[in-house]
């Protein structure tokens, strides 16, 4: 028989792959979208894999942002655009930050992941 404190601890962790798990999700891991009492489920965070093919692109900009968001290239070369500045994320671990209110959009200008991290995790927004 297994100790409880263990089998409790067990419900409250999850081990995952990036990759893997963001496929099912368009790349999200971690927000307010994952079922509650699972691991996942955030209200002040959202985490994202994305996994982006050259010449992939944001399909509008946002407009009306709600959060703060970091965006942390992993590898590739990646373009955020914000008003009045382009900013090109082109070594691994290059980011940038905005905040709320900051209208933005993306471009891969090659096979690229990044990993997003928005705050808070904002119930019914998206952008199809």
């Amino acid at each position: 028989m297994s100790d409880p404190l263990d089998e409790q601890t067990r419900h409250h962790v999850y081990v995952g792959n990036a990759g893997v798990d963001g496929a099912l999700d368009r790349g999200w891991l971690l927000g307010h979208f994952k079922p509650p009492g699972d691991p996942r489920h955030s209200d002040d965070v959202e985490i994202k894999w994305g996994v982006h093919p050259q010449g992939d692109e944001r399909a509008r900009w946002v407009d009306g942002e709600e959060r703060t968001a970091l965006l942390v290239l992993i590898s590739g070369r990646f373009r955020v655009e914000l008003p009045g500045r382009s900013v090109l994320l082109a070594e691994p671990g290059d980011y940038v930050v905005w905040g709320k209110g900051v209208d933005h959009s993306w471009r891969a200008e090659e096979p690229s992941t990044v990993l997003t991290v928005r705050w808070p995790s904002v119930p019914g927004y998206r952008v199809e």
